[in-house]
């Protein structure tokens, strides 16, 4: 089982030992003990796990979780802590973190709290695969029978130059056999900027639309910048359309499809 989870955690003995229980079973992990440390490594990979502790030099795991909540909702977190308090846990549940455990914890419960995050997300993509299935099944037997369905709103497909098309309904853009699937997140900043080609989006508009967040001047481009540095590198698959989105200095980001 391939998997992504990051150990945030100060201390070095529970930090190692957690990630000794974890690489026995077969995920891949990686650690790091601080909070800065931990954004800087959200901001260049997917984790679908993080185990996060509170108590952290310069930026505490409180500022991490909610960081985490704001800019990488799809990853989720397992709070580790001996300073566990009653307003850290009501935070806790607003942010939506997976579970809540106080060291010294151990290793069975641990482990059944993360097999049952996998789980979670394994159910989710199955349920995408069947429904697709079901769709493609249910136009098939149209087909045969003659039905003609009634009028459906178009898939939103838009067609870029170079052969490239994006299906904003199921997040994908393709070219041929080679296919960049994006987050709920990546999917709405791609439908933004396909809706504004060729137009300077400031900063706090594209997290206004995005997020749905209205933000100060100085927190909105902060809150962008990890987005569209995902997004990038998804639009990189294809040679040429990391370029198409392109950062306009102090103000926000333009995409435009080059001819």
């Amino acid at each position: 089982m391939s998997t992504d989870i990051l150990i945030v955690d100060a201390e070095n003995d529970a930090r190692e030992s957690l990630q000794d229980i974890l690489e026995l079973e077969d995920y891949e992990v990686d650690a790091v003990a601080t909070g800065d440390e931990a954004l800087e490594k959200l901001n260049k990979g997917e984790y679908v796990l993080m185990f996060l502790d509170f108590k952290l030099p310069g930026i505490d795991g409180l500022e991490v979780m909610q960081q985490t909540h704001l800019l990488y909702p799809e990853t989720k977190i397992i709070i580790l802590t001996a300073h566990g308090s009653l307003d850290s846990a009501i935070e806790a549940i607003r942010c939506g973190v997976h579970d809540y455990l106080l060291k010294p914890f151990e290793a069975e419960s641990l482990l059944a709290s993360v097999e049952a995050c996998f789980t979670a997300k394994v159910e989710r993509q199955r349920e995408e695969m069947l429904v697709q299935q079901l769709e493609s099944s249910l136009e098939q037997l149209k087909g045969m029978l003659g039905v003609t369905p009634p009028e459906l709103p178009e898939r939103q497909i838009a067609s870029l130059p170079q052969g490239i098309m994006v299906d904003l309904e199921r997040r994908e853009i393709w070219r041929g056999n080679t296919r960049s699937h994006l987050t709920p997140t990546e999917g709405l900043a791609m439908r933004v900027f396909l809706e504004n080609r060729g137009r300077v989006m400031p900063f706090e508009e594209l997290v206004f639309l995005i997020k749905g967040d209205e933000v100060t001047e100085e927190k909105a481009p902060e809150i962008m910048r990890p987005i569209i540095s995902r997004l990038r590198k998804k639009l990189a698959v294809f040679p040429g359309m990391k370029e198409w989105l392109s950062n306009v200095r102090g103000t926000g980001y333009m995409f435009e499809a080059e001819v």
